[in-house]
């Protein structure tokens, strides 16, 4: 038990790093939306980036469902941190 809880943390400290590494491409997506002005949300893309996430999740062996959840929550995460600096339309 004791070295699968490492193996458990070791990839949970991956995932962090992995998650910080995507809030930097959202950090960068606000200014290039602020260029071209681009609301913060594009149901298009969060439509696309959901299917992505749930083809590969099927492909990989996870349930689809478990990732759709947890992408869709990054998702509203990452919208919600640009909407902080990108006005409404």
């Amino acid at each position: 038990m004791v070295e699968l809880r490492r193996a458990i943390d070791t990839l949970d400290m991956e995932l962090v790093r992995l998650l910080r590494d995507r809030a930097a491409y959202i950090d960068r997506a606000v200014v290039l939306k602020q260029r071209i002005g681009w609301p913060a949300r594009i149901a298009s893309r969060v439509d696309e980036v959901v299917d992505n996430v749930r083809r590969r999740a099927a492909a990989e062996g996870l349930d689809p469902s478990l990732a759709e959840a947890l992408w869709r929550r990054i998702v509203d995460w990452s919208i919600s941190r640009e909407a902080r600096d990108i006005p409404e339309h």
